[in-house]
């Protein structure tokens, strides 16, 4: 029998996956009597499973029998935890806010060598640790696995047939095809030769390009999700791309195809700042308000949907969520003819990624900062960073680096039925403009196509009740889809899953872009802010290092690779950006400490980069003949004068992609942050994916995949070399670390004669052999910028904002 007082315990790494299950409470002396309480009365009182202090699971509420509530719900709680105990908390949800009824611990050294473990706890209080009132007990059942007790730890995908992630609202569809994009279009003159298996040559695809298409040729419906949808750019800007109807804007191009009696749906995000009182492009400039007005009145159905809350959310907590957290899927789902005419049938093509159909999203592998202000971006200029940019003052512009796909076959289906869930929730007063049911079941879902090219793709969300429908209720058929229930909403956070479960399973290296990079609080060990109180709480970074880790203590070789843009966008110097910066460095820190202390544990006198490397994205133009020239000039104390002046700028990495040995991809609209990744915050829709005959098994995977990170690597690099080929080797990681350092070295300069060979960048940031991150000598702030590298801590936004 456990001792009803808390003692002091060793820590423990939990690394695995733990079922835990609430059974209910015994004997608890609280609220209203038996006979009083009834679902208007009464408590309402719930549980959460916290590792030490960091919540990953937590119960519906109930009302009835106050005095033994049961729950009996089961977690399956991904963990990379260092903790002394795993701990259920009781509280009320009053309407005043969670009232504390006492705390449960069962010590992480009675789980950490796996078993069953059937435990009736007793409660204590918080303030003494001693028994509340009446010696209440919670009962517990917990099971821990370890990753190393996993079939498919550090194992890759060993058959065709890998059945995908589990415990998911969308199970994996075979027999699917996916064209994947780099940037919003490939310019004429990038033809990167990379071999790939079956003597083929890899093809880069024009993204834009084939969107316009897919619009162009809809017959039945168009259905958009988005962050931000912008009436006036326009799809094809290449003059050698041209087609009839090309030089027509978004907007138009929807206009006659409502016209033509197609049914075009939008569901975009209502920027609630975007209000006249406040400022009518709002904060994020996600011209919603302007998109809406544009299609008042037409066949276009264009609604604005807030990042709304359950319905059962308190008002403070409703307009928390509204005002600060936004629908972030990016999502086109049109019908479509059959691939290669072999049926008269039409069917579903549906577009997933990070591109939203905005201004400033146009760009190609040369990412311009100057070349094009007199045609292809004069109409597009933008460039958030100086509050007074214009096209007027000139550039740099800021390029716009990103990654997108095309989905063919059944899971495009899945995407179409996202997009009706969240239209039968946001749009519930216009259910009956989606396109019926029955025509739809006179469609094809088959795609016919190269057997040996094949794709086997799983969709993933971070989304809740409040934004969709078909979520159930019950918590043992929603625990069967991996649906968390918080208190009394259900919550999808498959994407984090999915990162994970690839994480665990990768054998040799991975390879991330993302807008953000930021997380696993709960491992920092700061000594100047309460880790707990910053709850970015998902696993992504922690997992990351926790396999290097193992692959050295194994003696086996593992790179990471990370890509982000130099800071987040907007002014670097401003209190969100420097609090984000300062959430990103402790993140890093944390992941070089890890592999650090592996090294020294090893005996090893390797530098942690050699393992674990950070990028970014930038570019530096010489001046060429005829370039545009601006009518007015940016104040010459500026930073934007500076930039002006230096002609360098960042290349924005909006990217939001992980490749696991090259033969598993990630890409939706999920950034590596708290937001992206809780499922309760912003809405999200990813895809993962790979080619069950371009596995690697015996031999490296040589499929889509590698290509596309081959593509990828020229891009940024600007050369090709065979090394790349291998990136898990230390000649392929310290190569490209001296590339990236060199580039860094002529961006950072403070002369230049030339355009920049290559994009990729060192991130400028100094990694001790002890795993410590300062910022490089003589780079304290970011060039042309006051902005500090490892940002500054906020002590006025809330970190919920920032994370």
């Amino acid at each position: 029998m456990e001792k009803p007082y808390l003692l002091r315990e060793k820590k423990y790494l939990l690394h695995g996956t733990l079922t835990a299950t609430i059974v209910g409470v015994d004997g608890l002396n609280y609220g209203c009597k038996e006979n009083f309480c009834n679902e208007f009365l009464g408590p309402q009182l719930y549980a959460t499973v916290d590792l030490d202090q960091a919540r990953v699971g937590r119960t519906r509420m109930v009302r009835h029998r106050p005095s033994s509530p049961q729950w009996n719900e089961t977690f399956h709680i991904y963990c990379a935890h260092s903790i002394s105990y795993v701990i259920f908390t009781v509280k009320d949800n009053s309407p005043i806010g969670a009232v504390l009824i006492g705390r449960a611990y069962l010590p992480a050294k009675d789980i950490v060598n796996g078993g069953s473990v059937e435990r009736s706890l007793h409660i204590l209080d918080d303030e003494n640790h001693k028994p509340i009132p009446g010696h209440s007990r919670i009962n517990v059942q917990l099971q821990f696995q370890s990753v190393s007790q996993d079939e498919n730890w550090s194992q890759g995908i060993k058959n065709p047939k890998f059945g995908g992630i589990p415990f998911t609202f969308f199970g994996q569809r075979e027999g699917c095809k996916v064209t994947l994009y780099q940037d919003a279009h490939i310019s004429h003159d990038f033809n990167p030769e990379i071999p790939l298996s079956g003597g083929k040559l890899y093809e880069p695809q024009r993204c834009w390009e084939d969107i316009f298409e897919a619009i162009n040729k809809a017959k039945h419906f168009i259905y958009i999700t988005g962050w931000s949808v912008y009436t006036q750019i326009t799809l094809i800007r290449d003059p050698r791309k041209q087609k009839s109807g090309s030089n027509e804007t978004l907007g138009e191009l929807l206009l006659k195809k409502a016209e033509d009696n197609v049914r075009v749906l939008l569901l975009v995000w209502d920027d609630r700042t975007s209000i006249q009182l406040l400022k009518e492009e709002g904060l994020m400039s996600t011209h919603d308000e302007e998109t809406a007005d544009y299609f008042r009145w037409s066949k276009v159905h264009c609604v604005l949907c807030p990042r709304n809350p359950d319905n059962k959310r308190s008002f403070v907590q409703g307009f928390k969520i509204a005002t600060m957290f936004t629908h972030h899927q990016k999502t086109l789902i049109v019908d479509s003819e059959n691939p290669n005419g072999v049926s008269e049938k039409r069917t579903v093509v549906s577009f997933i990624g990070g591109i939203d159909f905005c201004d400033g999203r146009y760009d190609t592998q040369d990412h311009p900062l100057f070349e094009t202000l007199n045609d292809i971006h004069h109409d597009d200029f933008h460039q958030p960073t100086f509050r007074d940019s214009s096209i007027g003052k000139g550039g740099p512009r800021e390029p716009w680096h990103d990654i997108h796909c095309k989905l063919e076959g059944p899971v495009a289906w899945d995407v179409l039925y996202n997009f009706e869930q969240r239209w039968l929730r946001q749009a519930r007063r216009k259910k009956h403009l989606l396109y019926p049911l029955r025509k739809l079941e006179e469609m094809t879902k088959i795609v016919p196509s190269d057997h040996s090219e094949t794709w086997s793709v799983q969709l993933f969300r971070s989304i809740d009740d409040g934004a969709v429908v078909g979520f159930p209720e019950e918590p043992e058929a929603a625990n069967k889809f991996g649906l968390v229930s918080g208190k009394n909403n259900i919550i999808e956070r498959s994407i984090q899953d999915a990162y994970i479960n690839a994480i665990r399973r990768a054998k040799n290296f991975i390879y991330i872009e993302n807008q953000y990079f930021l997380g696993s609080s709960f491992g920092w060990n700061s000594p100047d802010v309460k880790d707990a109180d910053i709850a970015a709480l998902h696993l992504i970074p922690k997992e990351l290092s926790l396999k290097i880790v193992s692959k050295i203590e194994a003696g086996e070789r593992f790179s990471v690779y990370v890509v982000i843009p130099m800071w987040p966008e907007g002014v670097p110097e401003s209190g969100p950006i420097q609090a984000i910066l300062d959430w990103q460095r402790r993140t890093i820190e944390m992941m070089y400490s890890d592999v650090a202390q592996a090294l020294q544990k090893k005996g090893l006198n390797a530098h942690p980069r050699d393992y674990l490397v950070f990028f970014c994205l930038g570019n530096r133009e010489a001046k060429k003949t005829g370039e545009y020239l601006p009518t007015e000039r940016p104040d010459p104390n500026s930073d934007y004068a500076r930039a002006q002046q230096t002609r360098r700028f960042m290349i924005y990495v909006h990217s939001k992609m992980m490749i696991v040995d090259d033969e598993y991809i990630i890409i939706g609209s999920a950034n590596i942050n708290e937001r992206s990744m809780a499922g309760s915050r912003d809405s999200e829709i990813a895809m993962g994916a790979f080619q069950p005959y371009h596995l690697a098994t015996m031999q490296p995977a040589r499929g889509q995949i590698f290509g596309l990170r081959m593509a990828l690597w020229r891009e940024h690099l600007g050369q090709l070399h065979d090394t790349f080929s291998f990136p898990e080797s230390e000649q392929c990681i310290q190569l490209v670390n001296s590339i990236a350092d060199n580039h860094w070295n002529l961006y950072s300069s403070d002369t230049f004669d030339q355009d920049l060979p290559g994009h990729l960048l060192r991130y400028p940031i100094d990694v001790k052999y002890d795993g410590s991150v300062s910022f490089l000598p003589g780079t304290e702030d970011f060039p042309d910028t006051v902005a500090r590298v490892l940002g500054s801590k906020s002590d006025i936004l809330p970190p919920i904002v920032t994370t």
